[in-house]
């Protein structure tokens, strides 16, 4: 009865903490209305779902290395499998958000809707680096402390905690503007659903164009990758 309750627990103590660190205890930045705690609110669900799906979708083959060397199927599933379980907090974040955004932002009801198909393109992003992901771990252990390392520079090298407009040293340093809007490819997906859900405005064309190009290349990338070490995997495990 608890199974599902347990999938939803880690990512909403996740965002609670963030919450409750950044927002109430430690104000890193003010926002024009002033409700900085839901500014946060609106990035962290992406996050949180990118960041648990990958880890756990990391370790997903060695941890059902049993099944995969005893019975022949799709392998693609365990990853697969993986991120749904995570995709079911994502949504249950996001209507928490959606829900909030209504209430506190009148000029993001006639918006907040696309966060949805937002998110579904977004986790198509994610399902491709989880294939990828999966695959390479089984083949080189290292992959999944590697993302372990890099998952919190990450976090802050990604605007959920400050908009890249608020930045001071900007102007400064566009490389680095650059890099962070544009390399960095958890970026315009959460800046998308920012806009929608916070500021009442549509997407930059920019944004989503980026967002619809990231998603497919995502899925055809991990598919490839899974594909040319799927022969692989069963030995390696």
């Amino acid at each position: 009865m608890l199974g599902l309750a347990w999938s939803l627990l880690h990512p909403l103590v996740l965002m609670a903490v963030y919450l409750l660190v950044f927002s109430l205890l430690w104000r890193v930045a003010e926002v024009g209305s002033g409700d900085y705690w839901l500014f946060l609110l609106c990035g962290l669900p992406a996050w949180v779902f990118f960041a648990t799906a990958a880890q756990a979708s990391s370790r997903s083959l060695l941890e059902n290395a049993n099944l995969i060397r005893k019975v022949r199927f799709p392998r693609q599933l365990v990853p697969l499998s993986i991120v749904a379980t995570h995709l079911v907090g994502f949504a249950v974040m996001l209507v928490v958000v959606v829900g909030l955004s209504l209430l506190r932002i009148p000029e993001a009801r006639d918006t907040v809707w696309l966060a949805f198909p937002l998110g579904a393109l977004f986790a198509c992003m994610v399902a491709g680096v989880a294939l990828a992901i999966a695959s390479l771990n089984a083949l080189f252990r290292d992959v999944e402390h590697l993302l372990t390392a890099l998952l919190l520079p990450w976090f802050f090298l990604t605007p959920i905690l400050y908009s890249l407009d608020q930045l001071p040293g900007v102007a400064d340093y566009p490389a680095a503007e650059f890099a962070i809007h544009w390399v960095n490819f958890l970026t315009p997906p959460i800046e998308a659903m920012r806009d929608v859900l916070f500021y009442g405005e549509l997407p930059a064309l920019s944004e989503t164009i980026y967002v619809v190009v990231a998603a497919v290349v995502a899925l055809a990338v991990g598919s490839f990758v899974f594909s040319r070490s799927d022969d692989r995997i069963a030995v390696e495990v």
